[in-house]
């Protein structure tokens, strides 16, 4: 068992969550139940990831993307929205959510867990975005080519993955990647000399641009490229307070 509060000042302390100015609140933003002895984790918190959070019987859900998010503004606790607020609250259900902190933390991060599982080594801190990074670089031990890289993403992430190369038959030795929707950071690894970049999604404009600056764009979807921190999260609270955790993937194609 772990304390809400506790729970809470871990994460944050692990994620140094204050660092960073982020789209909306990281941390705990609903309260439940004081002590907490399963844990559920999903990407998102969706009706989908909390039903499946309260059929198994958790007292926390941790995710990537919360329920509150700063260009929504003030609103009403009303329609499809409104009922992911009322059952976490009728359930006890303390949601914590930590964006920002999650795609850029070095060992449980979601560029970190993603570099990790295609092989990329030397990770180092990449795409600052107000005095943080959001992702990591990195070098494969042997250099692939493009075309062999797209395969093995679709495998990896389980997802179609868009190319948009000056050459697929190219070989690739190093890359960049910031999950999710970061589409128009692909410049970062163009300045930063990098000859590939990996992200969640790609603009018709970022097509174009992207290739025709020498750069071999990855889009391997939002919801797929944001799997594996929190899961690395999960793992990592497992292990150091012997709680019992679950991830619920809800299946998300964008």
């Amino acid at each position: 068992m772990i304390l809400q509060k506790h729970l809470n000042q871990y994460i944050n302390q692990l994620l140094s969550s204050h660092l960073f100015e982020d789209y909306g609140p990281n941390g705990l933003q609903i309260e439940g139940k004081k002590d907490i002895k399963k844990i559920a984790y999903a990407v998102s918190a969706t009706q989908e990831s909390i039903q499946e959070a309260i059929a198994w019987g958790a007292d926390a859900l941790v995710v990537h993307h919360g329920v509150f998010w700063k260009h929504n503004g003030a609103r009403t606790i009303t329609g499809p929205w409104g009922e992911r607020i009322k059952q976490l609250i009728k359930h006890e259900i303390n949601l914590y959510a930590y964006h920002l902190p999650l795609d850029a933390h070095p060992e449980v991060g979601n560029a970190s867990s993603l570099a990790r599982l295609i092989d990329l080594t030397e990770l180092a801190p990449f795409g600052e975005h107000k005095r943080q990074p959001l992702g990591v670089k990195g070098k494969f031990q042997t250099a692939i080519k493009a075309s062999d890289l797209q395969k093995k993403l679709a495998t990896i992430l389980n997802h179609e993955i868009k190319l948009a190369s000056p050459n697929e038959d190219e070989l690739i030795s190093t890359m960049g990647i910031i999950t999710g929707g970061a589409n128009n950071e692909w410049s970062e690894a163009m300045k930063a000399g990098l000859d590939s970049y990996l992200t969640g999604e790609i603009s018709e404009y970022n097509w174009h641009d992207a290739k025709e600056a020498g750069i071999h764009y990855f889009a391997g979807g939002h919801h797929a490229t944001e799997r594996f921190g929190i899961q690395s999260l999960m793992e990592k609270i497992t292990m150091d307070f012997k709680i019992e955790g679950k991830f619920f993937d809800s299946a998300n194609p964008a």
